[in-house]
């Protein structure tokens, strides 16, 4: 007998909270067929998790009858009220989702507004922390106050949000408060160009006339002089407003400095109260200090409370590392005296016979800390890439002084008074070093500036003297003849002094020396190490185009004839830097170039000797970042081993062979195997030298000519 035919089951599929699910709609049973972790669940009451498990029980019976059939009791149709919890559920579910967002945004936001450091118990109950404590929170609290009055601005910013119970995304758009970026705006009105071109106009006008009518030369000096009045006043204003402006940034911005620096100096002391054995000589607190600043400044670059703690726990960590490091050196001494003992003498014995043989063994003779505390602590390309920028800055310079008169015509005389421009570049380098450590030119930018525009002031004047020059005029008169009658004409000649307007420009430049500005700019622990750097140079005398290690003394060339190449030299120049051997220390050379203390003057020579014969280029003070690309740039390059070098020529040397030049000298002649030279520097002295022309340590020649 065939089996009794049964209808088949509806089954529908829908998206839930827990994901997808099946339901047959003729039992009444729902199957979770989604594989999404069920996240949702933690969401959920009590209650409406145990409403949830009820609903997944197994149905007790293996056969359900069917609907409507005999003997059944008519199942309840359970899917719309299921449909309207799950909705009520989903609904829940968003709004406290939505709740915990923003109490989440709020607590960040709160955590970010500043960078108040959170002290433990320990911290607070030690005395000699407590001094630092106090001032890290007073600064918080500056820090906190000057941010607040910084002005706010609503932004409509956009949200995207995903909704797990209908498995969508959404986007919602609110307003935030921000703080106002501070920033103005010039409005530009349209009609002020064309007023300024007729008030010219009328101006030109009235001085073409006025030299006939004293009074209206008076009335339009007057009213002259009442527009700058009202133009600077205007000027003056306008700057006020701005300052009032921008007075809370400028707040702000000196408190986050204050706070930063209160947080350091506590986890400074707090590193040394727990490692006292750090603590071992001034210099080596001092970089201890650096390296603790530059540690929490990285870490506090993270943003808000996070950023802090970790930068905390960071200095906690090194601190710790440096002290372990240190039981375990002094264990090691402990277990092997005699070969610590040993080892000691022996480097003691190494440097004093360094010392004896060479001025080098002072390089020997000092802690490791020491080198490191007077050494640029920056990249030699980053070093040579900011002073490249900031002699840039001092060409620009140069190039609008020349243009003055293009660029300002129509004055009857140019008055110039222009201090030199130049700068020691190891003075900026040491300036640097020691407000930043390690530093590239995109982090000291807007440094170079604020510099350039402290060390130089162009201030351009107007004078108007009243002037006299003497003017022929022509007058007549009337004779009558007494006997005739009959009267005629006749003229006649003078003079008279006229005056007139005589327009003088004055062209003013200052250039206050770098070693002021960091006086002024630097702290009391900053400027001492500025000074250190300067004096030894960064331990890179011969970075940026130094001088010659040779200390040996001037070659006698008396007996040498030296035979000119197929190029012209210039024996003139030569003649006068030999009449330049012997001196020392390099004035007037690097005075004559700029410079107001002594710097590394070889390239200075050079360029005095070529400024002597008359010429303006090339002029550098450095030997690879000015001197090397100045005769490139020209097609005026030779290599070493270029056989057509003549008198006069630029010799330039790779002591180190890094491949960047160390030293420059004035070519004097050749012969068959060997160059012959006079340079600047020389063991800060001038001499004459002479070199194998295969000499490794030659980068080129710079080519001159003389026509």
């Amino acid at each position: 007998m065939k089996d009794e035919l049964k209808p088949r089951d509806k089954i529908t599929q829908k998206m839930t909270r827990d994901g997808a699910i099946a339901e047959n709609q003729t039992t009444g049973e729902t199957e979770r067929i989604s594989n999404r972790i069920r996240d949702a669940d933690l969401q959920k009451t009590p209650e409406q998790q145990a409403a949830q498990d009820a609903m997944q029980l197994p149905p007790v019976s293996d056969t359900s009858p069917l609907p409507h059939a005999p003997g059944a009791a008519p199942k309840a149709d359970t899917g719309k009220a299921e449909r309207v919890m799950e909705r009520l559920d989903a609904a829940h579910t968003r709004k406290a989702s939505k709740k915990a967002v923003r109490r989440a945004q709020e607590e960040a936001a709160a955590q970010t507004k500043s960078s108040r450091l959170q002290f433990t118990d320990e911290e607070l109950a030690t005395p000699e922390l407590e001094k630092y404590i106090k001032k890290s929170d007073k600064a918080a609290d500056r820090l906190d106050k000057a941010k607040s009055a910084i002005p706010k601005q609503k932004k409509l910013v956009k949200e995207r949000t995903f909704d797990e119970a209908t498995g969508k995304g959404k986007t919602r758009l609110h307003f935030e408060e921000q703080d106002k970026p501070p920033g103005f705006k010039e409005k530009h009105n349209p009609l002020s160009r064309p007023a300024q071109e007729a008030g010219i106009f009328v101006h030109n006008k009235i001085h073409s006339v006025e030299k006939d009518n004293s009074g209206v030369e008076g009335a339009h000096k007057t009213e002259e002089a009442a527009e700058r009045g009202v133009k600077y006043g205007a000027r003056k204003f306008k700057q006020g407003y701005r300052s009032h402006k921008l007075k809370p940034y400028r707040e702000a911005a000196k408190a986050e400095k204050a706070a930063f620096k209160a947080n350091v100096d506590f986890q400074y002391h707090k590193t040394l109260h727990d490692n006292p054995q750090l603590t071992s000589n001034p210099l080596s607190r001092f970089w201890q200090k650096q390296q603790i600043k530059r540690q929490y400044a990285k870490a506090a670059k993270q943003g808000g409370a996070k950023g802090i703690k970790a930068a905390a726990e960071n200095t906690r960590k090194a601190a710790k590392k440096a002290a372990e490091k240190t039981k375990q050196t002094a264990a090691f001494v402990a277990r092997h005296p005699a070969g610590v003992a040993i080892a000691v003498g022996a480097l003691l014995l190494f440097i004093l016979i360094m010392s004896g043989l060479s001025s080098c063994g002072a390089m020997f003779s000092g802690t490791l800390n020491g080198v490191l505390g007077t050494s640029y602590t920056s990249e030699d390309s980053d070093l040579v890439e900011v002073e490249n920028a900031y002699a840039g800055l001092e060409s620009e310079l140069q190039r609008e002084i020349d243009n003055i008169e293009r660029t300002h015509s129509g004055y009857d005389e140019y008055r110039y008074d222009l201090a030199n421009i130049g700068h020691n570049p190891h003075e900026l380098a040491s300036y640097l070093t020691a407000k930043y450590q390690s530093y590239t030119r995109a982090d000291v930018q807007a440094e170079l500036q604020r510099i350039f525009e402290q060390q130089y002031k162009l201030t351009l004047t107007e004078e108007v003297e009243v002037r006299y020059r003497t003017e022929t005029r022509t007058d007549s008169y009337t004779v009558t003849d007494p006997e005739t009658g009959e009267t005629t004409t006749e003229t006649y000649e003078y003079e008279v002094e006229v005056p007139y307007n005589y327009y003088i420009l004055h062209i003013k430049l200052t250039n206050t020396p770098l070693s002021t500005i960091a006086e002024n700019n630097l702290t009391p622990e900053q400027l001492e190490m500025y000074r250190v750097y300067l004096q030894t140079s960064g331990n890179k005398p011969l970075i940026f185009g130094g001088g010659s290690p040779d200390t040996s003394a001037s070659e006698d060339l008396s007996g040498v004839q030296f035979v000119n190449g197929t190029r012209p030299g210039n024996t003139a120049i030569v003649d006068l830097a030999k009449q330049q051997v012997g001196n020392v220390g390099g004035y007037p050379y690097w005075s004559w170039y700029g410079f107001n203390s002594r710097v590394e003057w070889c390239a200075c020579f050079v360029s005095w000797c070529y400024g002597q014969a008359g010429l303006s280029e090339p002029r550098f003070a450095a030997c690879q970042s000015q001197g090397i690309p100045w005769f490139t740039s020209h097609g005026q390059w030779g290599a070493r081993g270029y056989e057509n070098i003549a008198p006069g020529d630029a010799i330039f040397f790779d002591w180190d062979l890094d491949g960047s030049a160390d030293h420059v000298g004035l070519v004097i002649g050749r012969d068959e195997s060997r160059v012959y030279t006079v340079e600047g520097n020389s063991g800060d002295a001038c001499k004459i030298k002479s070199y194998p022309l295969d000499y490794a340590c030659i980068k080129g020649y710079g080519l001159m000519n003389w026509n």
